[in-house]
């Protein structure tokens, strides 16, 4: 008699199935990816393209056309006073110009995280409220695990940081901006609070990753550091919805009305399991699989 055991087909069928799908899922998300990458890069060519056209190049240009007042005052055999006014106003250009590289430079240059990420981030806002005029705060829980923070993550935090106090400068009409780093079991969170206008319902919904204007810089960069790393990103303005309508995407409102100066607060989720996974990662790169960073006793 045959003992044999035999296993229907259809049995074996939905894990072969399950395989077929999620290698399927995952050619679909390497797609999604690459197409990505690609959005990225050309990003990168038109933010250049720009900062160097509105800020370089347009001091440059004045540069030129004061240089050029030179030499016309000396062709007309101006007096000493009218050729100092023009180098003056050809100095104060070339000086603008040079300001402008090096803060394209800076924004480009990876921050140097190496220290640790509050001494860092603490550096960096106090040259941010120095640059910009913007009174800017940063206080830190005392959490050791901060300490601990392998570079890919402290970079992370850093730039969303960097973007949304960027963000205050250019388009919140702010007097102040605060920056907080708090924790929990779970989570690390930054929190970047200021008393500006107030960031309208739309631009915070150009930032989903279901938008279609998702793409490049801004809000969905910010977005996308913070889900590499297991996290969300929260945006949430005292500026009510019914507030008077954008002229284009990403626009703020006029501050005419005191009803507007109401601000908006930036939470950045991280979830420290992944960031230690990062960690671990990172170890078996080096070879140090089972090293790791204990606090000082």
């Amino acid at each position: 008699m045959d003992r044999s055991i035999v296993v229907p087909l259809e049995a074996a069928v939905p894990a072969s199935l399950a395989d077929i799908r999620e290698k399927g899922r995952a050619d679909q998300r390497l797609r999604e990816l690459a197409a990505e990458l690609a959005q990225t890069r050309e990003s990168i060519k038109r933010y250049l393209a720009r900062e160097l056209h509105d800020g370089v190049g347009a001091e440059l240009t004045a540069a030129r056309f004061a240089l050029a007042n030179v030499q016309h005052a000396l062709a007309e055999g101006a007096d000493t006073a009218a050729v100092a006014a023009a180098l003056a106003l050809a100095q104060q250009s070339l000086d603008a110009a040079c300001e402008a590289g090096q803060r394209l430079v800076q924004e480009l240059h990876a921050p140097d995280v190496e220290g640790g990420i509050v001494a860092s981030l603490a550096q960096w806002t106090r040259s941010f409220a120095e640059r910009t005029g913007l009174a800017t705060s940063f206080v830190c829980a005392a959490d050791v695990r901060l300490t601990q923070l392998p570079p890919d993550a402290a970079l992370a935090v850093m730039r969303v940081a960097q973007e949304a106090l960027n963000n205050v400068a250019k388009h919140a009409d702010a007097s102040r901006a605060d920056v907080r780093i708090q924790t929990d079991a779970k989570r690390l969170t930054l929190i970047v609070e200021d008393d500006g206008r107030g960031l309208p319902p739309r631009a915070r919904r150009a930032g989903a990753p279901s938008s279609a204007a998702a793409r490049g810089f801004g809000l969905p960069g910010m977005r996308a550091r913070c889900e590499a790393f297991g996290g969300v990103l929260r945006i949430a303005s005292r500026l009510r919805d019914e507030s008077p309508a954008t002229p284009w995407l990403g626009a703020w409102p006029a501050a005419d009305a005191a009803a507007t100066q109401s601000g908006t607060t930036v939470r950045a989720h991280f979830l420290w399991a992944a960031m230690a996974h990062d960690q671990d990662a990172a170890g078996e790169r080096r070879g140090e699989r089972n090293v790791r960073i204990r606090p000082a006793r």
